[in-house]
């Protein structure tokens, strides 16, 4: 993502957030008619990304969690690309009736803001209902890559301009937001390779078709550091983390502004009623708190989220100054 693209995001989104964490703030603690109602009919999860990735797997035991909870089912669509910003956007013009709900990354949230900013016509912003999970963003070479060290690929950078392909789950994600730092800071002229999500960007790691990517933490890129097929260069993460002890963070190896992971949750349409976010927040708290969903989400290297709507909604604003 371009400058000018995060500074509009961050703006247009501060506003936007602020008055949504008012109305959020303003809830009363009565419910209304229609939440006695609801769910009146299968909820809907448009996740965004495709399947097989780390946030696929976690919305899906998320989902399971739901239809155990509010005794209707939870259908899972996944509906990836530009970003995550699709499924947002087909978000944004649902019914706020707490029947159609979105999965994905503060940073598909800060593009859909970023693009309305530009567009007066443009869609309408989503509203926050719960953090789910943070997730370490890690960098790993493939069999394409002649060095095995996070300083090596940055001198073949430079040596070869053009030389080094670096992947990401698109355009304006948090690994994309990651290269493009790296390549400020460094000066190095690397390639970006956009996908739309992660599951064939990973199958196209294990075939070498290009030097570089970032990626979730997750078994199969773990399994494919330990037998040899990737190599493990740098990770995005407040510290290193257990399972990669000797793998250093971006700001350790001199990055810091670099030194990104990714905040997930779960969005509503715009005009959601603030009880029916609050009564989503609860429930999703409460599927978090659950030792499957729980483990799953720890077993994967990611953080839960703990906190209200609103604390899960100012982060999404720092996220977007950030």
């Amino acid at each position: 993502m371009r400058r000018p693209v995060l500074l509009i995001a961050a703006l247009t989104l501060a506003g936007f957030l602020g008055v949504r964490a008012e109305g959020i703030e303003q809830r009363s603690a009565e419910r209304t008619p229609a939440l006695e109602k609801w769910p009146t009919r299968p909820l809907r999860i448009v996740v965004a990304y495709p399947p097989g990735g780390v946030s696929d797997q976690v919305a899906r035991g998320l989902a399971e969690r739901l239809a155990t909870q509010l005794g209707v089912p939870v259908l899972v669509e996944n509906r990836s690309g530009a970003g995550g910003t699709l499924a947002m956007r087909m978000l944004a013009g649902s019914a706020p009736d707490g029947h159609t709900l979105g999965f994905g990354a503060a940073s598909a949230v800060s593009m859909l803001s970023a693009q309305a900013g530009r567009n007066a016509t443009g869609p309408d912003r989503v509203t926050p209902v719960a953090g789910v999970m943070r997730t370490p963003v890690l960098i790993v070479g493939t069999a394409a890559l002649q060095h095995r060290t996070f300083a090596g690929m940055l001198v073949q950078a430079r040596e070869q301009p053009g030389g080094i392909r670096w992947a990401t789950t698109g355009e304006g994600t948090t690994g994309h937001t990651v290269l493009e730092r790296v390549r400020r800071a460094s000066g190095a002229a690397i390639v970006h390779v956009p996908y739309k999500g992660g599951g064939q960007q990973v199958s196209d790691a294990m075939g070498g078709h290009f030097e570089v990517l970032s990626t979730n933490v997750a078994a199969q890129q773990l399994d494919a550091i330990r037998a040899g097929r990737l190599t493990a260069l740098a990770v995005g993460a407040p510290e290193r983390l257990a399972v990669l002890p000797e793998v250093a963070t971006l700001a350790q190896l001199g990055y810091a502004d670099a030194n990104l992971d990714s905040l997930f949750g779960l969005f509503a349409p715009p005009q959601t009623p603030p009880s029916l976010v609050s009564r989503l927040n609860d429930e999703v708290a409460l599927a978090l708190r659950h030792p499957s969903l729980r483990t799953k989400l720890l077993e994967a290297n990611n953080t839960p989220f703990e906190g209200s709507a609103l604390d899960f909604a100012g982060q999404i604003e720092r996220e977007a100054h950030r």
